[in-house]
């Protein structure tokens, strides 16, 4: 079995592709702007259909896990055109080419395909107009993945989080570790609500669901439904930082280009299918901690 992450630069991709070369597995990558891993990557730009039909079909792989996107929601807002190319024009583009050769396809998606509602998602719900353009696009990812009619796997994640690279973008429990151990007062949101998705566990699982060759639509977040506030107060704790330079603020103070919706997934379907339990932000941090203190010993 050959595979083919596509992003594979970036800190999803890359701990697929090291957690994957672990098992023995026959992985390929393709980079934008960051060639790493020994240098042995593909350079591709999946905006550019040529190119990226013909970078996969020279691969030739089993399975395309397509883990490139633009993901800055603000971003996504004030330049639409770029969104549409990355977003959809590029995964139109992914899809083309799986369809050439046949190959399984691999979408990492996310909870904000969803509207903000009461209700709690199961993957057997279907999305509906999303408000955010990242939302839009992604779900539109989504409709070309399903309207294929390959092999595939839909895997909706909520911000993600674990060790990364120095080339690779920070997230949010890196960046409140930064901040306070500098001694920096950091301003967190009270009325954002996430269910952080521990990257260790999202590859765990994404593994076992390509191996025991499943399909369809999973949600690989953890089980926390929390605010970005309650979550630094936790990263504080587990590190031991100082908590009191966390200032709680209302999203509405920041004036960005379009607010973020609180999206509560169900992600009881990756344990039944699977044994994979995906872990809360708890056991994740304490995981990150014990994983730092082995490190520098």
């Amino acid at each position: 079995m050959k595979i083919l992450v596509i992003g594979g630069s970036g800190i999803i991709g890359w701990n697929l592709l090291e957690f994957f070369k672990g098992k023995n597995l026959e992985v390929k990558f393709t980079f934008k702007t960051n060639q790493t891993i020994n240098n042995d990557g593909y350079f591709l730009d999946i905006t550019n259909k040529k190119e990226t039909i013909e970078t996969i079909t020279k691969i030739n792989p089993n399975i395309v896990i397509h883990s490139a996107a633009l993901t800055n929601v603000d971003l996504c807002e004030s330049d639409k055109n770029l969104a549409n190319q990355i977003n959809v024009i590029g995964t139109d583009n992914i899809v083309k080419a799986c369809q050439k050769i046949k190959s399984k396809i691999v979408y990492i998606s996310t909870s904000f395909v969803f509207s903000e509602s009461d209700k709690l998602h199961t993957e057997k719900d279907i999305p509906f107009k999303p408000k955010t353009n990242y939302g839009a696009t992604k779900l539109k990812g989504e409709e070309l993945v399903l309207e294929s009619e390959l092999k595939s796997l839909i895997l909706r994640i909520d911000q993600p989080y674990f060790w990364k690279q120095p080339y690779q973008h920070t997230n949010s429990v890196l960046r409140v570790m930064d901040a306070l151990s500098k001694k920096q007062e950091l301003r967190e949101i009270t009325n954002w609500y996430n269910m952080p998705t521990y990257i260790p566990d999202f590859v765990t699982a994404t593994y076992e669901l390509i191996k025991n060759h499943h399909t369809g639509i999973f949600h690989l977040t953890g089980p926390d439904f929390i605010s970005r506030f309650n979550w630094a107060l936790k990263t504080a704790e587990i590190f031991g930082l100082d908590s009191k330079l966390l200032i709680p603020i209302n999203s509405s103070q920041l004036n960005l280009n379009v607010q973020r919706e609180n999206i509560n997934l169900d992600n009881k379907k990756i344990l039944k299918e699977t044994g994979i339990e995906m872990r809360g932000i708890k056991e994740g941090l304490s995981d990150m901690l014990k994983e730092k203190n082995e490190s520098s010993n």
